[in-house]
């Protein structure tokens, strides 16, 4: 029972600290739509499994104990940070069009979600961390399964919450008339994180 309180607790406070998902999600929910943002938000949750599929199967922690790997892994997820913080960036460039017509596909925005959260370091950190220091060894495979979709699944339900907020019609016809200036944050914000995960990335060399 100690073990799964803190499994919860731990996850709940590390869903809910802001981040690149975090980022992500509230852009596309206010300036495409809230299928978009819902969709991110299962892209993210399909992310998570991904890191709870490597470390359930032992190749986490030799993630972390490599080091090129890891500083590898953090290069790539620099680059694509900034390659979305620049994206939005230039968005905030292009004429308003109707939400319709600038919303992205599903496939896209499952994508967008999805990769967001598989190259997120902090992500990778924060699971295996969790399954290696409060979940025990000798706990049966199918609990840390069940650990593993309840992470899922707990971020999908967050940023969907985030999504639907931000979608909400009081919510997102105020923002919409700051379009531009919120594609400037956000892309900023991405920036900044990718910006700060390459800086990591090089002085720990």
């Amino acid at each position: 029972m100690t073990e799964l309180l803190a499994v919860v607790s731990i996850t709940l406070f590390a869903v809910i600290s802001p981040g690149p998902d975090f980022a992500m999600v509230s852009r596309n929910s206010l300036l495409l739509s809230r299928r978009a943002g819902l969709l991110n938000a299962c892209g993210i949750g399909a992310g998570v499994l991904v890191h709870i599929s490597y470390t359930l199967i032992g190749i986490g922690m030799l993630i972390l104990q490599s080091l090129w790997v890891y500083s590898l892994f953090k290069a790539v997820s620099a680059i694509w940070l900034i390659y979305l913080g620049i994206t939005m960036l230039r968005q905030a460039n292009l004429p308003f069009v109707s939400q319709t017509s600038v919303t992205s596909n599903d496939l896209g925005a499952l994508k967008t979600g999805f990769l967001t959260n598989l190259l997120n370091p902090k992500t990778t950190l924060f699971i295996v961390s969790l399954f290696v220091q409060v979940v025990d060894p000798q706990t049966p495979v199918a609990v840390q399964i069940g650990y593993g979709l309840f992470i899922s699944l707990a971020h999908v339900i967050w940023f969907s919450t985030v999504a639907l907020f931000f979608s909400s019609s009081g919510v997102n016809a105020r923002f919409l008339r700051m379009r531009q200036g919120i594609d400037r944050f956000f892309g900023g914000i991405l920036i900044a994180f990718g910006t700060l995960l390459a800086a990591t990335h090089f002085t720990s060399k």
